[in-house]
């Protein structure tokens, strides 16, 4: 692993992590030409890029190299004079959003002509739906991994929550009004309940390595929940699904007991919008029983696969 950054365009250094299968640097320091593919990975909120180390290196002995950078207020993408979670005073959002492109150029840069998959997990996968229609013509396909569809009512309640709390509380202030209504109310479908983050995977190995992460499980600012809350609205509307490429390939990965995407509702609420719009090229793939991080799950190793699979099918 090689650890590298790039810059936000508003000067923040960004932490970036790459993994590459053997044999796919050459000593001349040009890349060599056995890389079948870049894996860029958004991850989620408040977690990290490294929690991805295991999925990458089985992506390598497949021959695809994995990139992937701490979003800002995450990881070591963190402001001097600010705490984890907070992604910016203003923007946050599309700053981060925009993050992903740069570092997309970077990739470009460093491997060229090499295709781009940009896979996002939970919040990294509302980044990558957004992406799709702002720099789709940036990557070569996507994979939305833990996410959800259009929202609703639910929604607006959210954004008008985290308005009235990012007035009460300052914008880098830490809401438990809304803590407490969103992964409160994700675990609260697995009592009787161990640890908070029960409702991350089935495996308790698994949710206690989250728990010890200092990097993990910490409360993003009332800025932040602003900023996502007011651009899930955006990346659901029609405008924006227009925008994404028809033959753009996309594969949809979730657990069936996974709350973000309401035990799969909100996700076929997704493809649906998606059929609406006449992409043709989205492969779905749902897990029974599947908590939140299929990727931490008890069945990883198949999510793994499976995920290989479609990837080897889009660039075979």
């Amino acid at each position: 692993m090689q650890t590298f950054s790039v810059t936000g365009s508003d000067g923040l250094k960004l932490s970036c992590y790459q993994w590459l299968p053997i044999g796919g640097e050459a000593a001349s320091s040009e890349p060599a030409n056995n890389v079948r593919a870049v894996v860029h990975i958004a991850h989620g909120m408040s977690e990290h890029a490294l929690r991805y180390e295991r999925f990458a290196l089985a992506l390598n002995d497949a021959g695809f190299a994995v990139v992937a950078n701490d979003h800002r207020g995450h990881g070591q993408s963190v402001l001097a004079d600010r705490e984890l979670g907070h992604m910016a005073d203003e923007d946050g959002w599309h700053k981060a959003v925009n993050d992903l492109a740069v570092v997309n150029q970077h990739i470009q840069q460093r491997l060229p002509n090499t295709p781009i998959i940009l896979l996002g997990h939970s919040m990294g996968s509302f980044m990558t739906q957004d992406y799709m229609a702002r720099y789709g013509d940036t990557i070569s396909a996507a994979a939305l991994l833990a996410t959800n569809g259009p929202v609703g009512a639910l929604l607006r309640v959210g954004q008008m929550l985290a308005r009235f709390e990012r007035r009460r509380l300052s914008p880098t202030g830490h809401s438990p009004v809304i803590l407490s209504m969103v992964f409160g109310a994700y675990n609260k479908a697995f009592k009787p309940n161990r640890t908070e983050f029960d409702w991350l995977s089935r495996d308790e190995a698994e949710v206690d390595k989250y728990v010890a992460d200092p990097l993990c499980g910490f409360e993003c600012s009332t800025q932040t929940w602003h900023d996502m809350f007011t651009a899930l609205g955006t990346i659901a509307s029609e405008h924006a699904l227009k925008k994404i490429d028809k033959t753009l390939p996309i594969y949809v990965f979730s657990g069936t007991d996974d709350p973000v995407g309401e035990k799969g509702k909100g996700v076929q609420r997704l493809l649906s919008a998606y059929q609406k719009q006449r992409l043709t090229q989205v492969t779905h793939q749902f897990y029974q029983d599947g908590r939140h991080e299929l990727l931490s799950e008890i069945n990883r190793d198949q999510v793994t696969a499976d995920f290989i699979q479609w990837a080897k099918s889009v660039f075979n």
